[in-house]
C-alpha cells in the first residue's frame, strides 16, 4: 500500500466565507481595536504553544493529533467552535434542506478543472491523485470525491473573495469525481496561489485544495484540505498550526510523485485520504461525538 497522507482539519478551517471574515470579527475577543497584531506577534504566541506541547511530552504526555477547535491563534475559531453537546438531528430532515450538486451523473470529464471554459487557465498545471481507503488499507470504490480551490493568484470565484488579485474567466475551480474500483481518484487542475485573510495583519493562508467526500448520504459527508510540499507559509499559519504534532500536521502534506507527471503537460502530486482506524481524516463527527474523534 502507497505511504498513507492522512487529512485533518476543523469545520471552521473548510469554510472559506470563515477564512475571509472581517478584522473586526476575527479580533473581537483578544485585542483592543487600537492594537493592530503582525505576523510578529502570532508567531511568538504559537512557538510559546508549540514549546508547551513539546515540554508536554517529554513529561509522558501522548501525542495530540486533531486540531484545537479553540486554538487562540486562530483568532474566530475561539467564537465559533462549540460551546455546547451536539444533539442528533433527523437525518431524513435534514436531507430535505441539502444542497444538490448536480442533476445528472458525474461525468469523466468533470475531474479535469482546466477544460471547463473556452480558453486555457493560468497557472501551473498539476495531476493530483491518490485513494480514498478504511483504516485497514482497503478501498472505497464507488465514493463522490469533489475539490475546490483558488486559483493560481488565490482568487476564489466567491462574493467575500475581494483582494485585489486577479479572477481568472477561464478557472472556475471546482471538480469532481468517483473513485475507482481501487479506491483511487484522480483530478487535472492548476496549483492554487497563497490568498490573505483577516486573522491578523498580513496573515496569509498556504495554498491548499478543499477535498469533500459524501458516503452514501448528505449527512456523511465530510470535508479536509491539502496541502503542497515546502510551502514556507506553514510556520506562520495558524489553521495549519492549530494541530500542535508536527506528524499529524505532515499527513496533510501531499507527497510529490514523478511518476504521476504528464511530460511536458503536468507534475503530479499524490494524496491519500484514511476514512477510518487511528490514522483517519479527521471530521467533526456529529455520529460519532467525542468518541469518534478518538479512534
Amino acid at each position: 500500500m502507497p505511504q498513507e497522507q492522512t487529512a485533518q482539519v476543523t469545520t471552521a478551517q473548510a469554510l472559506e466565507s470563515e477564512e475571509l471574515v472581517p478584522p473586526a470579527e476575527a479580533h473581537a475577543a483578544h485585542v483592543s481595536p487600537k492594537k493592530v497584531e503582525t505576523q510578529a506577534d502570532l508567531s511568538a504566541e504559537m512557538k510559546g504553544i508549540s514549546d508547551r506541547y513539546a515540554e508536554a511530552l517529554k513529561n509522558g504526555r501522548g501525542p495530540e493529533t486533531m486540531p484545537r477547535l479553540d486554538y487562540a491563534p486562530y483568532r474566530s475559531s475561539i467564537l465559533r467552535h462549540p460551546t455546547k453537546s451536539l444533539h442528533h438531528a433527523d437525518p431524513e430532515t435534514i436531507e430535505l434542506y441539502s444542497p444538490a450538486f448536480g442533476h445528472q451523473d458525474v461525468h469523466a470529464l468533470e475531474s479535469d478543472l482546466t477544460i471547463q471554459h473556452n480558453g486555457e487557465p493560468q497557472g501551473e498545471r498539476i495531476i493530483v491523485a491518490g485513494r480514498v481507503l478504511d483504516g485497514d488499507g482497503r478501498p472505497v470504490a464507488g465514493q463522490l470525491v469533489e475539490i475546490w480551490q483558488a486559483n493560481a493568484a488565490g482568487r476564489y470565484i466567491h462574493k467575500r473573495d475581494q483582494h485585489p488579485a486577479p479572477l481568472d474567466p477561464n478557472f472556475t475551480g471546482v471538480g469532481r469525481c468517483i473513485t475507482g474500483d481501487d479506491g483511487s481518484y484522480s483530478f487535472t487542475t492548476i496549483k492554487p496561489g497563497a490568498y490573505p485573510w483577516k486573522n491578523h495583519l498580513n496573515a496569509w493562508r498556504p495554498a491548499h485544495i478543499h477535498f469533500s467526500m459524501f458516503g452514501s448520504e448528505f449527512t456523511q459527508r465530510i470535508v479536509t484540505q491539502m496541502y503542497f510540499p515546502g510551502d514556507q507559509l506553514f510556520p506562520l499559519d495558524p489553521i495549519y498550526q492549530s494541530i500542535v504534532d508536527q506528524d499529524a500536521r505532515d499527513r496533510l502534506v501531499a507527497e510529490y510523485d514523478h511518476e504521476l507527471t504528464s511530460p511536458e503537460w503536468a507534475l503530479g502530486y499524490k494524496w491519500d485520504i484514511i476514512l477510518t482506524g487511528s490514522k483517519r481524516t479527521w471530521t467533526e463527527n456529529e455520529a460519532y461525538g467525542d468518541a469518534g474523534d478518538e479512534e
